[in-house]
């Protein structure tokens, strides 16, 4: 869209879906570059809304509301609170976080699928669905897994294979079964409503087509669906929790989530200039999370339905299909909307090499994060933004963390801004000095400085933050440089004109860098106008040297950034590895049960307790100990097969339970009289089977 055409911007973020918090994949993927964009608009005086909110409805929810043995009510209240309070203490600036299960939401929803039945868009299907005869009910997409057709996962759901991204229907599955039951389900017919995308095929390809800006990931995506055909979709669902159909012959059924979702947009947007500015008389201010700070002059219409406003989604790059074909579809169904300009998706942040997954808890939580890293949101809002996945899978790992902090945001941004503040204060009482004689160099930095923020700001509206971010660190280096160059601790002695000037410029710099880092930094920016004494300024003042006049008193210095210790680093390692080791226990497959044996056989066993007395390593084997058991009728010898997870010492004075009546058999040229009980865990470490309290031995266990 011509930026001189422009009046306003609807900038929406991807409803995370209330079965779990939020993490640094999300926060990689959608929130922080969304906020950086809307932050950097603002800081521009552009008429900008920032709308997100809660995905409530699903069968996401609905499963975890199993899980958990609550209604989905339960987990969407839990949930919601749990994301929305992560969003607001990590300074994501949503002008309103809604939420889908909302009467608004509802009513909104209701009447766009309304609409488009009364204009006869959809088409009555009756269809061969899934259906669980053990739970007696039609089972949703997600209630569906299976084998996907394409990269043979084992583990895809009916609608989505998380492993290579592709969109599935549930009948394409290999060897499907129902996640309630675990049962195999059956085909039966049901009647849902469609809407036949292939109608708007062309439009969709004309709309496509015409952004040429558009990542080439979200284009190729798009291609693909459609040079492969678009097909008719279910828009309801068989499901008891969401947005009722608001049809007759619908009973027990609702609106298919990506149906209902992006509408959510539309519906918080009517929330927020319904409430805002008055927080007072709104019942749900905090459920709601609405931005005490938010202006809603003229409608909601202007921002969903006038064409000089810009429409932006930010999304994830497994929400493409939703947001560029299937959303588009609807509202050119419609009629009275505009569509996205643009939709910058971004590619998936993997953990340490491997890929986030929730189920696994291979994750970093931002609930988690806020808790123990206290006061440093910033730190993971500039690590994850060095890192984003914006064109290619990324990886975050903890070192990179430490090193990025310690290394840049310490030693770069923290250290030039401490330097130029703790000198103004050592030399000139914390008041800005003038500038007295420019040489060349000060020219130089001034100029260089000067490109900066048209540089920036031209990354930021082309969805470049990692080089966004990159160029406004090198603002801070562009200072470290010159205080390095010209020496003002140096010069001080000698000529204190110089330092005034020196120390002036480099103020400016730190003035400057208060507004660059804000749509990046937040909390950094709010620190630094407290140091700078100075209610800040917006982006358009940026690249000048007259931000902070002389005689201008300045607050003590104080550090912006601390470093990230080994420990800490070291203890979200041990974490992330104790979810490896818990993951192998929950999903160990138990050993079958052998064939029955009937009693005499059982009581022909005599086992009997017995203390280890002595133990020795068998000469050439690794696995083997030589043990002499006391079993209070006898001393004998059996050789045991423990020596990989015990010490000879460890085991001496140990009761254990011991078969004393299984024949004798030679082991490495050892007598072994008898077999020790053991049990095995779920990643192979053995144990003794010990009683409770120690008994005399020979004692009978029965």
């Amino acid at each position: 869209m011509d930026n001189s055409k422009i009046k306003r911007y609807t900038v929406t973020a991807a409803l995370p879906y209330t079965n779990g918090p939020v993490h640094i994949g999300h926060l990689a993927g959608v929130y922080l570059p969304a906020d950086t964009y809307v932050r950097y608009l603002r800081s521009n005086k552009r008429d900008v809304k920032f709308i997100c909110g809660s995905d409530e409805n699903g069968v996401p929810i609905t499963l975890k509301a199993k899980k958990e043995g609550v209604t989905p009510q339960v987990v969407v209240d839990k949930y919601h609170k749990i994301i929305g309070d992560s969003f607001k203490e990590f300074g994501v600036s949503f002008d309103i976080y809604h939420r889908t299960s909302s009467e608004m939401h509802h009513e909104t929803a209701s009447a766009f699928f309304k609409t488009l039945y009364d204009k006869g868009i959809f088409t009555e299907e009756v269809t061969e669905q899934y259906y669980d005869e053990k739970a007696q009910t039609f089972l949703a997409d997600r209630y569906i897994t299976g084998t996907c057709p394409k990269c043979g996962n084992e583990n895809a759901y009916g609608d989505q294979c998380e492993n290579c991204g592709s969109t599935l229907n549930a009948t394409d599955l290999i060897n499907p079964k129902s996640t309630l039951s675990g049962e195999p389900p059956v085909r039966r017919e049901t009647k849902n409503w469609f809407l036949p995308l292939e109608k708007y095929e062309e439009q969709l390809r004309t709309y496509i087509e015409s952004h040429k800006e558009w990542k080439p990931n979200v284009a190729g995506q798009c291609q693909s669906w459609l040079n492969a055909g678009l097909q008719p979709r279910a828009m309801t669902r068989d499901l008891d929790w969401g947005v009722k159909v608001p049809v007759k012959d619908a009973e027990g059924k609702v609106l298919y989530v990506w149906f209902d979702a992006p509408i959510g947009y539309i519906s918080a947007t009517k929330e927020l200039f319904r409430f805002a500015g008055a927080e007072a008389a709104n019942p749900k201010a905090d459920e709601y999370y609405l931005d005490k700070n938010a202006v809603a002059k003229g409608s909601w219409e202007d921002y969903w339905k006038d064409d000089t406003t810009k429409l932006v989604h930010f999304i994830g790059k497994d929400n493409i299909v939703f947001h560029c074909i299937i959303f588009p579809a609807m509202l050119m169904a419609h009629g009275d909307y505009i569509l996205a300009d643009n939709v910058p998706a971004n590619e998936f942040l993997n953990l340490e090499g491997q890929k986030i997954s929730t189920s696994k808890n291979w994750a970093v939580w931002l609930n988690e994060y806020l808790l123990e890293f206290k006061d440093k949101q910033d730190v993971l809002r500039y690590v994850l933004t060095s890192t984003a996945p914006e064109t290619k899978d990324n990886d975050f790992t903890w070192k990179d963390f430490q090193a990025r902090n310690n290394n840049e945001l310490v030693a770069v941004l923290g250290n030039f801004i401490n330097r130029v503040v703790v000198l103004t204060h050592k030399y000139f009482e914390g008041k800005v000095p003038a500038v007295m004689d420019l040489n060349e160099q000060d020219q130089q930095v001034i100029d260089e400085l000067a490109s900066y923020p048209a540089k920036i700001g031209a990354s930021i509206e082309n969805y470049r933050f990692r080089e966004a971010l990159t160029e406004v660190m090198n603002v801070a280096r562009l200072g470290n440089k010159y205080l390095a160059e010209t020496e003002p601790w140096k010069v001080i002695k000698t000529d204190e004109n110089r330092v005034k000037t020196i120390l002036n410029i480099s103020l400016q710099i730190v003035a400057n860098l208060e507004v660059l880092i804000e749509p990046f930094l937040p909390f950094t920016a709010e620190k630094l106008k407290e140091m700078l004494n100075h209610e800040g300024h917006l982006w358009g003042d940026t690249g000048k040297i007259d931000l902070l006049l002389p005689g201008h008193q300045l607050n003590e210095t104080a550090l912006l950034f601390d470093k990230v210790e080994d420990a800490d680093v070291q203890n979200q390692i041990d974490k992330l590895n104790q979810s490896k080791v818990d993951n192998i226990a929950a999903n160990a497959v138990v050993t079958p049960a052998k064939e029955n044996i009937d009693f005499d056989q059982f009581s022909a066993m005599d086992i009997r307790v017995a203390t280890i007395i002595a133990a020795e390593k068998v000469e050439k084997t690794k696995k083997l100990l030589k043990l002499t058991l006391d079993t209070g009728l006898d001393k004998r010898t059996v050789v045991s097969g423990i020596a990989e997870y015990f010490t000879p010492e460890e085991v001496i004075g140990q009761q254990v339970s011991l078969l004393i009546n299984l024949a004798p058999r030679e082991i490495k040229g050892i007598l072994s009289q008898g077999m020790i009980l053991m049990s095995e865990n779920s990643d192979g470490k053995l144990t003794f089977v010990s009683p409770l309290q120690n008994h005399a031995n020979g004692s009978v266990i029965r």
